[in-house]
């Protein structure tokens, strides 16, 4: 496969400028941040290392890219395991913020005698 290089249009090149700093998502912005460092002429190598990151994830950055443009660079589709705890948070910051505790054991206690 043929390298892909990055070379931004200037409308892209100004949603990157400013993604890359101000999107709400962390995970966005370090893509973004990647996107500009290669469009400027960086190794993917040397973007990787200013970024904190592996090369390979670099790679993925750029099929990203590659394949759905800056809407595919967006999408951060990575889900983790979900405690069985999400599903009441409300209740618990409601029940902690209510009447604060004092220690940890004393929050474990309530949460667990919580209604389910």
């Amino acid at each position: 496969m043929a390298w892909y290089r990055i070379a931004l249009p200037t409308k892209e090149q100004e949603v990157v400028n400013a993604e890359r700093d101000s999107h709400p998502d962390v995970h966005v912005r370090r893509k973004m941040l990647v996107l500009w460092l290669l469009h400027c002429g960086l190794t993917r190598e040397l973007a990787a290392t200013i970024a904190g990151l592996g090369r390979v994830t670099v790679q993925r950055y750029v099929a990203a890219y590659r394949n759905g443009g800056l809407d595919g660079l967006r999408q951060w589709d990575v889900s983790g395991p979900v405690s069985d705890l999400a599903a009441h948070t409300d209740a618990i910051r409601d029940s902690l913020t209510t009447t604060p505790v004092r220690t940890v054991a004393e929050a474990c206690e309530r949460i667990e005698k919580l209604p389910a």
